[in-house]
């Protein structure tokens, strides 16, 4: 035997996580050529396989750089490396194998990914023969998850299936050398999906003021020159959107910069491969640049995203003003009538869009999951994804460790669900509320699409406590059938336990939840809870003072009828009628109020639409939330009143009540005192509630969640005034805080439940 054979070695290795359609084959391929290693690579059902054969400091090497030199779309979660018997004598050559159809699907797709600078150059080069084409993609950059129907991720399993590669694409497809190397959605004019009308005439839609049906990646939006009054009014009239704030698309960090002030993450956020709606703090107006006011009314916060498709790009190129001194903004909002989902499909859009879009350019590639734009927001310097979609689903959550697979519906508003394959949860795209049959029918959808692509047949599912919930109702029937537990999971305890899944947290937990509404233990309406956490378990240490709820869930529409409430509780009920004189039943509310035969409420959101209603700010609301919106925009720098809340002990629970904050608002000297006194004495009352028991469990972490820490002030708020503590309060970051991460929160619960004591 030679001395080169006995320092020969082979290797295979098992690489897991986001792998495939993101040029991992391509790059293993280069890595081998470039340290003279002789193998093979695929892709199967587990992720990347390989074998690779070289001196021991070559696949010492390779090992280093899967780890460390991964593509810019792939994630690498686990490497198994197993020593193989060596050949006799080197081999030479390096092979991409075809995908191995017959393994079990235990890997995951990308997420969709916006438009690359290399595409991006090909774009807008006369000379490259994608110049211009709408639908130029390679293996960096493109859609992944919204045009694929099951795992692995092969053409053919793909809604480009239908359009066969031209010889050009095929080349480049069957390069490893070429960054279109199997990137199953490259195509070219010649043999790809083709747009309904010429860039040109699409643009002068947009300028002539018209309202235009757009087909992306996820669905449809809706899009108008945001500058536009009348353009921008109509849109708001043709949804029915109410007071909810439009997003805004434009075409560079440069455009960004002179509506809002944009931090070092956020422009990071807002030029990544996610490429999401990010919220950034608007910049006074600035004259005939400003966009229409009807785009975010009253709010001091904006959302902004950049161009994520090659149609995008040419819009905003073909828009620019030859003199630079104006920038084109654009509405882009779903394409849907209100509170139903986004369309998908042309016939859909042609139908579904008629009395909303005055045009409608299309595309002959179809959408086979629909997926809104994702919305991200700096909290505390980090991400905060408020709602997970287009760009972020599928990406996994890494858990602490492998659980038995869940299917979680989470609840009945902003409704995601959740499945968990071993050490990650897969948490899906926004589905919205579930108020309607199509609404409905989409969640549906997204359960079976999920588990299909994964590969999962859930030991249990995972539901609210609520069970009158369209999600509850559906777990209770789905697990009859297949014959699984069905596990109610309490609305705060998920909320927690989101957080305390995606921070991998261990042991009992202090964690704080803050939302508007989700049934107690005892039947009540909670929302402004102190739990102790261990697990699967969960135990009340208090609560927020209760109010009564006049109207249900009408009071989160009307905040005057919490400061009704608020006012009948302070002994002023006799002035009720006279201050909300103008809302018809506020004499006979009072009246109610008096006989003390309303339900009450701990929920956190209510306590802050009683202050909007006693400071006069949105005593009717368009929208769930919108009256609390305005009230944190009008925040400049938080004050104190130390003297506004009550902390008391009782037998079962503590109690924070916070009315004598609300009789101060009575007396402030206009709405924007009052937000600032409101905001900054909730931080300092919650953390002063916060403490003893942190240091009774003698624990350093608090955990965070619920729909009202959406609201930078207050998380940023308590971050900082737990830290003065030594204090560490973990918020939801991957998951949204609000109902969009319920599900993870229940996954996480139910799956400890199922397996028992660790």
């Amino acid at each position: 035997m030679t001395d080169q054979s006995r320092e020969w070695c082979r290797v295979r290795v098992r690489v897991r996580g986001q792998v495939q359609g993101v040029g991992f084959r391509p790059f293993v391929h280069g890595l081998a050529g470039r340290l003279g290693l002789s193998g093979w690579v695929r892709n199967d059902g587990g992720g990347v396989v390989l074998e690779a054969a070289g001196t021991p400091e070559a696949t010492r090497a390779l090992v280093r750089a899967l780890e460390q030199e991964a593509p810019p779309l792939a994630r690498v979660t686990g490497l198994e490396v197993c020593p193989l018997a060596g050949p006799p004598e080197p081999e030479t050559g390096f092979a991409i194998l075809d995908s191995d159809p017959g393994q079990p699907v235990t890997t995951a797709i990308a997420a969709d990914a916006g438009l690359c600078e290399a595409c991006r150059a090909e774009l807008f080069d006369p000379a490259d023969r994608r110049y211009r084409y709408p639908f130029l993609n390679c293996t960096h950059c493109g859609p992944r998850y919204t045009l694929t129907r099951r795992l692995p991720y092969d053409r053919p399993q793909t809604s480009m299936a239908g359009f066969p590669l031209c010889p050009a694409c095929a080349t480049e497809y069957h390069d490893p050398a070429n960054r279109r190397f199997h990137a199953q959605p490259t195509c070219c004019p010649a043999c790809g999906p083709r747009l309904s009308h010429p860039v040109e005439e699409i643009v002068g839609w947009l300028g002539g003021g018209l309202i235009v049906g757009l087909k992306g990646l996820g669905g449809f939006h809706l899009a108008c020159d945001a500058r536009n009054p009348d353009a921008v009014a109509r849109l708001r009239a043709a949804k029915q959107r109410d007071g909810k704030p439009f997003a805004v698309m434009v075409g560079s960090l440069a455009a960004a910069r002179r509506l809002a002030r944009v931090s070092p993450a956020e422009a990071a956020l807002l030029s990544g491969p996610a490429r999401p709606i990010v919220l950034l703090r608007r910049l006074p107006p600035a004259g005939t640049g400003t966009l229409a006011p009807a785009v975010a009314p009253d709010l001091a916060w904006l959302g902004v995203m950049l161009p994520y498709t090659p149609l995008h790009a040419l819009l905003f190129s073909d828009a620019r003003e030859p003199d630079g001194d104006r920038d084109l903004a654009l509405v882009m909002t779903s394409a849907n009538p209100g509170g139903e989902p986004l369309a998908i499909a042309n016939d859909e859009a042609a139908l579904r869009l008629v009395g909303i879009a005055d045009r409608i350019a299309d595309h002959n590639r179809d959408i086979v999951v629909r997926a809104d734009d994702s919305v991200v927001r700096v909290i505390a310097g980090a991400p905060c994804v408020l709602r997970r979609g287009r760009g972020l689903v599928p990406d996994p959550i890494a858990l602490a460790h492998p659980v038995p697979p869940v299917l979680a519906v989470g609840g009945h508003l902003k409704n995601a669900v959740c499945v968990t394959r071993g050490d990650q949860a897969f948490l899906s795209q926004h589905i919205g509320d579930l108020d309607t049959a199509a609404g409905f029918a989409f969640f549906e959808e997204t359960v079976d699409h999920l588990l299909d692509i994964l590969q999962v047949r859930p030991l249990a599912l995972a539901r609210d406590r609520h069970p009158d919930f369209l999600s509850s109702r559906f777990a209770e029937a789905r697990a009859a059938d297949w014959g699984v537990p069905c596990l109610a999971i309490q609305h705060h305890h998920a909320h927690l336990a989101a957080v305390i899944a995606e921070h991998r947290l261990e042991g009992p937990v202090l964690g704080l939840a803050l939302d508007g509404f989700g049934l107690g233990e005892d039947g009540g309406a909670w929302g402004g809870e102190l739990l102790r956490v261990e697990g699967d378990r969960c135990h009340r240490l208090g609560r927020l003072a209760p109010l009564a709820l006049p109207g249900g869930d009408r009071a989160a529409r009307e905040p005057w009828r919490m400061a009704a409430a608020a006012l009948h509780r302070m002994g002023r009920g006799a002035g009720i009628a006279a201050r909300f004189d103008g809302h018809g039943p506020a004499a006979a509310l009072a009246r109610l109020l008096e006989t003390g035969k309303l339900p009450f409420t701990s929920a956190c959101g209510r306590w802050f639409d009683a202050a909007c209603g006693l400071l006069g700010v949105r005593p009717v609301a368009g929208f769930e939330g919108e009256a609390p919106m305005v009230l944190e925009s009008l925040v400049r720098t938080p004050r104190l009143l130390a003297s506004g809340w009550r902390i008391t002990a009782g037998p079962e629970h503590s109690e924070l009540d916070l009315l004598p904050l609300l009789e101060a608002l009575l007396d402030v000297d206009g709405p924007v005192t009052g937000a600032e006194l409101f905001h900054g004495t909730l931080v300092a009352a919650l953390v002063d509630w916060l403490v003893p028991p942190a240091l009774a469990m003698a624990t350093r972490e608090v955990v965070l969640g619920g729909g009202c820490l959406i609201n930078r002030v207050l998380a940023e708020g308590l971050v900082a005034g737990l830290a003065a503590h030594g204090l560490t309060a973990r918020l939801a970051r991957a998951a949204p805080p609000n109902d969009g991460g319920l599900a993870l929160g229940q996954a996480w619960v139910a799956a400890g439940r199922l397996a028992g004591p660790r």
